[in-house]
């Protein structure tokens, strides 16, 4: 039920970010921004967490994780309700940032929780239903976010959003339930620089990894809306194709149990950028819908099988007291990839066109895929 409880406000947040990611940029086209532009929205919504990241985990450590989680779940819903009151580009770049940092410090805390509640080897599998949430929220994010926008438009679509949060934030504001957090981050007496972790070897492999894949999500994300758009798409269209992507995501997880009992971590980790670099050196063949759904759904499979092995390596892998600045370095490289990715992406795609882009992801998610079976054959 804990287990639950938590998964669930991780939900509700993240169907407002992901959500607001996608409606940030068809509402940014359809007020006349450039490819370019959206990118820079796309970056916003990372560039001030990936500085605050390693921060918001070590104060996670000292304070636990419930007024982090309260502090996330209602910047969110200012930060959906903004574009709504105010519709103007000017107004998606404040937006844009509000809603990544509060989603940043949900990220890390909520990580936090769970690796909280298990032992070593429980925790791929509670990591595996937080990362269900994440897909389930993944899944019906797009979907309500495409059909809001044809039914109520842009702005009226991030209203509808602001509510899921204010759901969450209402819910653990009644809850009398502690927040789980780390057995010895109570102390606070840890400290250490943060670049002493990147000598553990464990953790370092795991965030090389781990990076590589970030890349891969964050190129989906900023790519397929304006792909689509492109290709003549309806919003609810585009909805439909994003949400196969984070449905496969979410079949792939439930079958995570069964796949820990079978193969070690670095197998799952190996077939995941394969699997993933494969599917990009695909995508800039196709427009068709049908075609697009099958790709999407097949890359959705490669990149949502290996997120709960990286976070049990890396909370197993995390020095006692630290596992939330841990979780902070991840989520700094997932951020610095939501930062760079979509401005560089968007660069290259106006001056060289799309087909470079998506190769150039998928050379180094093969790249990364070599690395990680070499790791996998030591065991």
């Amino acid at each position: 039920m804990q287990i639950a409880f938590f998964v669930s406000l991780n939900v509700l947040a993240h169907l407002c970010f992901i959500g607001s990611r996608m409606t940030t940029s068809l509402f940014a086209l359809q007020l006349g921004a450039s490819a370019f532009t959206v990118g820079l929205l796309m970056a916003s919504f990372a560039l001030l967490p990936m500085l605050l990241s390693v921060s918001a985990g070590r104060l996670i450590d000292r304070t636990g994780p419930r007024r982090p989680i309260l502090f996330s779940l209602g910047t969110l819903v200012l930060g959906s309700a903004l574009p709504f009151a105010l519709p103007h580009v000017a107004t998606l770049y404040v937006s844009s940032t509000l809603l990544g940092t509060a989603f940043m410090f949900m990220h890390v805390a909520m990580n936090s929780v769970i690796g909280a509640l298990g032992r070593p080897e429980e925790r791929p599998v509670n990591f595996s239903w937080l990362a269900l949430g994440f897909s389930t929220s993944g899944s019906f994010g797009p979907l309500i976010a495409g059909y809001a926008i044809d039914g109520l438009g842009h702005a009226r679509a991030f209203g509808l959003l602001a509510l899921f949060p204010l759901l969450g934030f209402a819910l653990l504001w009644a809850s009398k339930r502690p927040v789980p957090r780390p057995e010895h981050a109570a102390a606070g007496a840890v400290g250490g620089h943060v670049f002493d972790l990147l000598k553990i070897p464990g953790l370092r492999r795991t965030f090389v990894v781990s990076g590589l894949l970030a890349m891969g999500w964050d190129l989906y994300a900023f790519l397929m809306p304006i792909y689509g758009a492109r290709l003549g798409l309806a919003a609810a269209t585009i909805g439909v194709i994003m949400a196969t992507f984070a449905a496969a995501t979410f079949a792939v997880r439930l079958a995570l149990p069964l796949v820990v009992r079978n193969l070690r971590h670095w197998q799952v980790i190996t077939a995941a950028l394969s699997i993933s670099g494969a599917s990009y050196l695909l995508f800039p063949l196709v427009t068709r819908v049908p075609l697009l759904m099958a790709l999407s759904f097949t890359l959705g499979i490669g990149l949502g099988c290996a997120q709960p092995m990286i976070m049990a390596l890396l909370f197993n892998s995390a020095p006692p007291g630290r596992q939330g600045e841990v979780i902070g370095v991840r989520t700094f490289m997932l951020n610095a990839s939501h930062t760079f990715i979509p401005a560089a992406s968007g660069t290259v795609w106006a001056l060289v066109g799309m087909a470079p882009v998506f190769w150039a992801i998928a050379a180094c998610l093969l790249a990364g895929g070599w690395y990680a079976h070499k790791r996998a054959s030591r065991g």
